[in-house]
C-alpha cells in the first residue's frame, strides 16, 4: 500500500478516461437495460467485492423493480497490478435454486473472475446469470467471458477510480482514470 504523497503523485500523473457525468449517464443507461430485462423476475443482484462496490452503490437506487441483493468477494489482483490466481474471500450462497441472479463487477478484463463466478452460481443451482460491468478493457486477445452489460470501454490500461483501486488507492474518484504509458 502506498502513502499519501504517492497516491497524489499518481493521480497527478495519470490521464482521465471518462468524466464524472459520464459515468451517471452509463449507469443510469445500464439502469434501464437491466430494467427491461430483469424487472419481472425479483433477481438475486449479487456485488463483487470490493471493486463494483461503487457501482452497485450507483446503479441500485435506480433499479426500480424488486430484488435481493447479496455480495461475493473474489480476488486476482490484491493490491498489485497484475492479477493472478482466483481466491474466494467470500463465495456465493449455497443454494440459489431456480433463482436469476444478475452480477455487478467494476471491470472486465481477461473475463476470468467472472466466468469463475458465472461457474459457482450456476454450480449453486441459478437458473439464470447475467452480469454487468461498469467497464471493458479493450485487450488484444480473446475474452474468456461476455458480459450481459457493458458500461464503457476503456483502453488496455491500468485504470482507477469508480471503485477500482491502484495499489489500494483512489477507488473513491468519481471519475476514470489510467496511468500513463
Amino acid at each position: 500500500m502506498m502513502n499519501a504523497l504517492e497516491a497524489r503523485q499518481i493521480l497527478a500523473a495519470a490521464e482521465i478516461i471518462h468524466s464524472e457525468s459520464t459515468i451517471m449517464q452509463t449507469v443510469e443507461r445500464l439502469a434501464a437495460d437491466i430494467t427491461t430485462e430483469l424487472s419481472e423476475q425479483q433477481p438475486l443482484v449479487m456485488c463483487v467485492m470490493r471493486g463494483a462496490v461503487v457501482f452497485a452503490g450507483q446503479l441500485l437506487p435506480q433499479l426500480h423493480f424488486p430484488l435481493d441483493f447479496d455480495y461475493v468477494h473474489v480476488t486476482r489482483y490484491d493490491n498489485r497490478m497484475q492479477g493472478g490466481e482466483i481466491k474466494w474471500l467470500v463465495r456465493p450462497p449455497e443454494v440459489l435454486d431456480d433463482r436469476t441472479v444478475l452480477v455487478l463487477d467494476d471491470i472486465l478484463d481477461e473475463g476470468v473472475t467472472l466466468m469463475a463466478i458465472r461457474e459457482q452460481i450456476l454450480r449453486n443451482g441459478a437458473q439464470a446469470f447475467y452480469s454487468a460491468v461498469l467497464v471493458e478493457k479493450e485487450t488484444s486477445g480473446p475474452k474468456s467471458f461476455q458480459a450481459d452489460f457493458v458500461g464503457l470501454r476503456v483502453p488496455n490500461r491500468y485504470v482507477f477510480g469508480c471503485g477500482m483501486d491502484i495499489q489500494g488507492a483512489w477507488r473513491n474518484l468519481p471519475a476514470l482514470y489510467a496511468v500513463k504509458d
